[in-house]
């Protein structure tokens, strides 16, 4: 066959799969032939085949899972219910209109066939052995290499925090470190068990590493709390100086860190490892969400543990599992290609956001009100605001307008008072085209703010 042979038989294949797909003839989730029954069928070589159906996977009409075939996906707009009239720089979770709802149904549905009926029992408390083996290679491409013994699924990364501050460390410390602002409901955990906290401030230039020594050399820090990249509030992360110090301080003072990485698929990977790259003692905690890339009701997060930790954890974590079917269902979801192709797809839409973000600024912000961290991919930026600025009275006049922001004062401890005066921004569920205007609101609140 020749070559214009062959591009006409490959075009035929395109065009009759998207003709069936648009007619309904293929339905979401359906099975196509295989590549040698649609040679046959189409009266072309496997080869042509196999490159058509590469090329409705890149256009996302079709995904493949390994050793079944190939299926058809629909990308069917949903009705999320969101009122658009609102601008919410408030929300960190993911947008609701780009959730992988079809993909996840058809992994869904093909963990049930495959599993059965294992997936409706408690299972193994580390987690379903299967995504386990899948996540040493996942956590691998971020500079995270371990392996699945020491790797723990858990129902949600909260969940892993609350275990890892209630249960005893090797060291016999009792103190958890935490950066001031940090994540507000395991700031809220902590209060509420009333287990000891010390406090180290973080700004968007970092942290006092000689500070910090000093609190580790101190002796009674069991464990520091720290998010090295793409910090909640801040959106800020460490540089490779800073992180390599952390994990030589820690290994020096015999202090775990707690390395929340909940954002690690939204960020950029190029030269960007987490403290876990540079630890060389076995005392970094490895906490990753997924939740932030698929769906927060998903619950799911991965723990990894050195091996000192191992059996203390699951003895304080006991049966809190994630569900075995969530976890079958992820597993395929990694393992088909899915989930990279959806965590490139949600990092260039979130990274395009935070450029119009920073445009809408440097647009509005004239008068220079508000001091703003050069924040370039993930979904958190900081709002800095003059001392004058009531700022509760800003974020109440702004929900009023239909334009939701989150108060810096929810990020810090209740006794903590040298707070910085600022609004988190979140762009993850704020539109594009909203961005100018809700820049434009906030400046604008702020502005009124100082003239009271």
């Amino acid at each position: 066959m020749g070559c214009q042979q062959i591009m006409k038989k490959y075009l035929e294949i395109l065009a009759d799969i998207e003709q069936k797909r648009a007619v309904g003839e293929l339905r979401p989730g359906q099975k196509l032939p295989s590549v040698r029954q649609a040679a046959e069928l189409y009266g072309c070589s496997i080869s042509t085949v196999t490159r058509a159906y590469e090329e409705l996977e890149k256009r996302h009409a079709i995904y493949s899972i390994p050793q079944s075939g190939y299926y058809m996906v629909e990308d069917e707009e949903e009705d999320t219910g969101i009122d658009v009239r609102v601008i919410d720089f408030a929300s960190s979770s993911p947008d609701l209109n780009v959730f992988p709802y079809r993909d996840f149904q058809h992994c869904l549905n093909k963990a049930i066939d495959t599993y059965k009926y294992h997936l409706f029992t408690y299972g193994d408390s580390k987690g379903l052995a299967a995504l386990r083996e899948t996540l040493v290679k996942h956590l691998a491409d971020d500079q995270v290499f371990t392996k699945a013994q020491h790797i723990a699924v858990t129902s949600g990364i909260h969940q892993a925090l609350q275990t890892l501050a209630r249960m005893p460390f090797p060291n016999d410390r009792k103190t958890v470190l935490v950066e001031q602002p940090s994540y507000n409901l395991f700031l809220n955990f902590l209060e509420a068990e009333g287990l000891p906290v010390k406090i180290i401030a973080r700004t968007t230039d970092g942290i006092d590493l000689q500070q910090l020594e000093e609190l580790f050399r101190d002796g009674e820090i069991k464990c520091f709390y720290t998010m090295s990249r793409h910090h909640n509030p801040l959106g800020t992360s460490y540089d490779v100086k800073e992180k390599k110090t952390i994990a030589s301080l820690a290994a020096k003072y015999d202090v775990y860190v707690v390395e929340d990485d909940y954002m690690a698929d939204l960020g950029d990977r190029r030269g960007f490892e987490p403290i876990f790259a540079y630890d060389q003692s076995g005392h970094v905690v490895y906490l990753k969400s997924f939740s932030k890339i698929i769906f927060p009701g998903l619950r799911l997060g991965a723990v990894v543990l050195p091996e000192p930790l191992l059996d203390r954890f699951y003895t304080y974590n006991g049966q809190n599992g994630a569900a075995m079917l969530s976890q079958a269902a992820l597993d395929i979801y990694i393992k088909n290609g899915m989930y990279e192709r959806h965590r490139e797809k949600i990092f260039r839409q979130y990274e395009s956001r935070i450029e119009i973000l920073h445009d809408a600024v440097k647009r509005y912000n004239d008068a220079g009100l508000l001091e703003v961290a050069d924040v370039r991919s993930g979904v958190f930026t900081q709002f800095k605001v003059p001392l004058a600025v009531n700022l509760e009275r800003v974020v109440d006049r702004l929900k009023e307008r239909g334009v939701l922001v989150a108060s810096g004062k929810l990020f810090y401890l209740s006794d903590y008072l040298q707070r910085e005066k600022f609004l988190r921004i979140s762009i993850s569920r704020s539109q594009p085209e909203q961005i100018y205007e809700g820049v434009k609101a906030v400046i604008e609140e702020v502005k009124r703010g100082m003239k009271v």
